[in-house]
C-alpha cells in the first residue's frame, strides 16, 4: 500500500520532462521508469503532465511579421557598414580616457612633488623645538646668569676652581 502512494520527488519531477523526451542517462531514466511502475500517484502525474503539453500544443502559435526578417537584414547591413565608425567611437573614448588617467597621474605626481619639496624646503618647528629643547628646559637659569663676565668670575672664584688646589 505504501509503495501505490509514492510520489516523486522535487528532483525526478524536475526530470520528468527529460524523461519524456528520452534526454536522460540510463540509470536516471531506469530510477523514474521504476517509480512510475510502482505508483498509480506517479503515473497520474505523468499523465497530467502529458495532457499539459498536449494542451500546449493545441495553442495557435505566433506566427513573426513579414517584415521581421527584412528589417533584421537592413539592421546588420547597418552595422556592419557602420562597424568602422563604432571602432573609430570606441578609439575615441579609449583616447579620452587615456588623457584623463593621464591628467589624473601628472596631478598626483605633482602634489607628491610639492609635498616632499615643502618637507624638505620649508623648516619644521617640531623638530627644532626638539633640538632645542635642553636649552629651553634651562633659559630661565641662562637669563639669571647675565653675561660672561658672571660666569668668568665664577669661574676664577676657590669655591668653582677645584684645579688650582
Amino acid at each position: 500500500m505504501a509503495q501505490e502512494q509514492m510520489r516523486l520527488s522535487p528532483t525526478e519531477r524536475a526530470n520528468l520532462v527529460a524523461y519524456l523526451d528520452g534526454e536522460l542517462n540510463d540509470a536516471e531514466a531506469r530510477a523514474i521508469a521504476t517509480k512510475l511502475t510502482n505508483s498509480p500517484t506517479a503515473r497520474r502525474e505523468l499523465e497530467l503532465l502529458e495532457k499539459t503539453w498536449d494542451l500546449l500544443d493545441q495553442l495557435p502559435r505566433p506566427k513573426a511579421s513579414e517584415q521581421l526578417t527584412t528589417r533584421t537584414l537592413t539592421q546588420m547591413r547597418s552595422i556592419a557598414e557602420h562597424g568602422g565608425q563604432i571602432e573609430s567611437a570606441f578609439r575615441r573614448v579609449a583616447l579620452r580616457v587615456g588623457r584623463v588617467v593621464a591628467a589624473v597621474a601628472a596631478s598626483l605626481v605633482a602634489c607628491l612633488f610639492g609635498f616632499a619639496l615643502t618637507q624638505w624646503v620649508w623648516p619644521n618647528p617640531t623638530a627644532r623645538l626638539a633640538r632645542d629643547l635642553p636649552l629651553i628646559e634651562h633659559l630661565d637659569e641662562y637669563r639669571d646668569v647675565g653675561t660672561f663676565d658672571y660666569l668668568e668670575a665664577l669661574a676664577e672664584s676657590p669655591e668653582f676652581n677645584s684645579d688650582r688646589d
